[in-house]
C-alpha cells in the first residue's frame, strides 16, 4: 500500500477551512495547525456586524469586484456563489438573499453555528485539527512551531499556508509570519487598510451634533468611480457601504499624493435627480426658503443641509447656482486612513508574481498561500469571504 502524501494547512481561517473540506484524505493525511485555540477567530469577528457570506450578484458581475480581476477569475468558475449557498445548504446551514442582494444565513443562525457546521464537515472528512501551534519559520526546510513554550519541528510533503493579512490582532493576523517568507526571498508588499473609516477634519461643532448619523441614498465617488450606498459620520471620519468599495480609489490617492497626503471624496446628495430635475423645482420654489427648497423640494436631510451650509458663504447658500452644484458634487477631503488594525481587511501581502496560477510559491516547490496573506483587493459585502472559500476549494481540488 503506498503512503499518503502529508499535507499541512498552516492557519485556519475560511480559505483553510474550505481547503480541509474538499481536499481528498484517500489520497493525503491532512493536518490543520492553528495558533489559536480555536479555529475561525477573524471569520466569527466578521460575523458580529451582520454576517453575509457571499454576494448573490451573476458571475459576470462578481468577477469584477477583485482587483487584479485576473487573480480569481479562473477559480470563481470553479466554486461560484452559487456553488457556496448550494455546499452551505448540505452542511445543513440555510441562507437568504436581503435586500442589498447580499447572502446571509437564515434568520437565528449565528456565525458560532456555521462555523460549527464546517468544522465538523472537516472532522468527518478525516482532517486532523492541531490547536496552539504557532508557526515560527522554517528549519531544514521544516517546519518549526512553538507549541507551549516547546519548540516542535515537523516535516511535511506539501504545506498549504493561510496565515491571514494584517487586520485584527487580536484574532491572530498579525502578518509575522512575513519575516521568515521574506528570509525566503519571497517578494512582500507593504500591508495597507482596505475597508476601513477614512479620517476627516470636521468642524468641531457640527460632528459633536450629528455624529453616528447616516447618509443614506447617496453616492460618492473618488477617482471616477461612483458606488451608490450610504456611509456614517463619524468624529474620526466617514465609512460605510458607500465608502469601502472605493478603498483602492481613496488609497491610490493617499499614497500619490505625497506631502499632501489627502484624497477627495466627491458625494451625490440626489443621485436619482439629474441637476436639471434640481434646477427646475428651484426656479418653481416661488417664495420658499431655502432651507424649505431643500428639505421639501428636494428631500434633503437635516445633516446634508448643514453640510451644505458648512461650506458656503450666506450669499452662496441663497444662490441657486452653486448650491445646486453642491448638491450633486460635495467635496469632503480625506486626509488619512484609520489605523491597519481597526479595518475589515487589508490590501498587500505575498506579490502574486511570486505565485503559479494554482497558489504555488515558485521559489518554493509544493508550498501553497492562499487567503487575504496575498496581495488582492476586494469590497465587503460577501467578497471577501468568498473570495477565501473560492481558493480553498479551487486549491483541494
Amino acid at each position: 500500500m503506498i503512503a499518503k502524501q502529508k499535507i499541512g494547512i498552516i492557519g485556519g481561517g475560511p480559505a483553510a477551512m474550505l481547503f480541509a473540506c474538499f481536499i481528498d484524505t484517500t489520497k493525503y493525511d491532512v493536518t490543520i495547525y492553528e495558533k489559536n485555540s480555536a479555529l475561525g477567530r477573524k471569520f466569527l469577528v466578521a460575523g458580529k456586524g451582520g454576517f453575509n457570506l457571499t454576494h448573490s450578484e451573476l458571475i459576470a458581475d462578481f468577477k469584477n469586484k477583485y482587483f487584479p480581476v485576473e487573480f480569481l477569475e479562473k477559480h470563481l468558475q470553479q466554486f461560484t456563489n452559487i456553488d457556496l449557498i448550494t455546499w452551505l445548504e448540505s452542511i445543513r446551514i440555510k441562507t437568504f438573499v436581503g435586500s442589498s442582494k447580499r447572502v446571509f444565513p437564515i434568520k437565528g443562525a449565528k456565525p458560532i453555528d456555521v462555523l460549527n457546521n464546517i468544522k465538523e464537515k472537516i472532522i468527518s472528512n478525516g482532517v486532523t485539527i492541531l490547536y496552539n501551534y504557532n508557526w515560527k519559520g522554517w528549519r531544514d526546510n521544516q517546519l518549526e512551531f512553538l507549541v507551549d513554550n516547546e519548540t516542535k519541528i515537523i516535516s511535511t510533503d506539501i504545506t498549504i499556508f493561510s496565515v491571514g493579512g494584517n487586520s485584527w490582532k487580536v484574532t491572530g493576523s498579525d502578518g509575522e509570519w512575513t519575516i521568515p517568507f521574506k528570509n525566503k526571498n519571497i517578494s512582500i508588499n507593504t500591508f495597507y487598510p482596505s475597508n476601513c473609516a477614512y479620517q476627516i477634519n470636521w468642524d468641531n461643532h457640527f460632528i459633536n451634533e450629528r455624529e453616528g448619523i447616516a447618509l443614506k441614498n447617496c453616492a460618492f465617488t473618488c477617482n471616477n468611480k461612483t458606488i451608490k450606498g450610504e456611509a456614517i459620520l463619524t468624529q474620526f471620519g466617514i465609512e460605510g457601504s458607500g465608502i469601502y468599495p472605493l478603498s483602492k480609489e481613496i488609497r491610490t490617492q493617499l499614497q500619490n499624493n505625497g506631502l499632501n497626503n489627502q484624497a477627495q471624496l466627491y458625494i451625490d446628495f440626489k443621485p436619482d435627480l439629474t441637476i436639471e430635475e434640481i434646477t427646475q423645482r428651484f426656479i418653481n420654489k416661488w417664495n420658499s426658503s431655502t432651507k424649505d427648497f431643500l428639505g421639501k423640494k428636494i428631500n434633503l436631510s437635516k445633516v446634508q443641509i448643514e453640510l451644505l451650509k458648512l461650506i458656503t458663504t450666506k450669499e452662496e447658500y441663497q444662490n441657486g447656482n452653486s448650491l445646486l452644484q453642491l448638491i450633486k458634487h460635495y467635496p469632503v477631503t480625506i486626509i488619512n486612513t484609520a489605523p491597519i488594525d481597526d479595518a475589515i481587511s487589508t490590501v498587500g501581502g505575498i506579490s502574486l508574481e511570486e505565485l503559479t496560477e494554482n497558489f504555488e510559491l515558485k521559489k518554493l516547490p509544493n508550498t501553497f498561500c492562499i487567503g487575504e496573506m496575498l496581495d488582492w483587493d476586494a469590497p465587503t459585502g460577501g467578497y471577501l469571504l468568498q473570495a477565501c472559500f473560492t481558493m480553498g476549494v479551487s486549491l483541494a481540488r
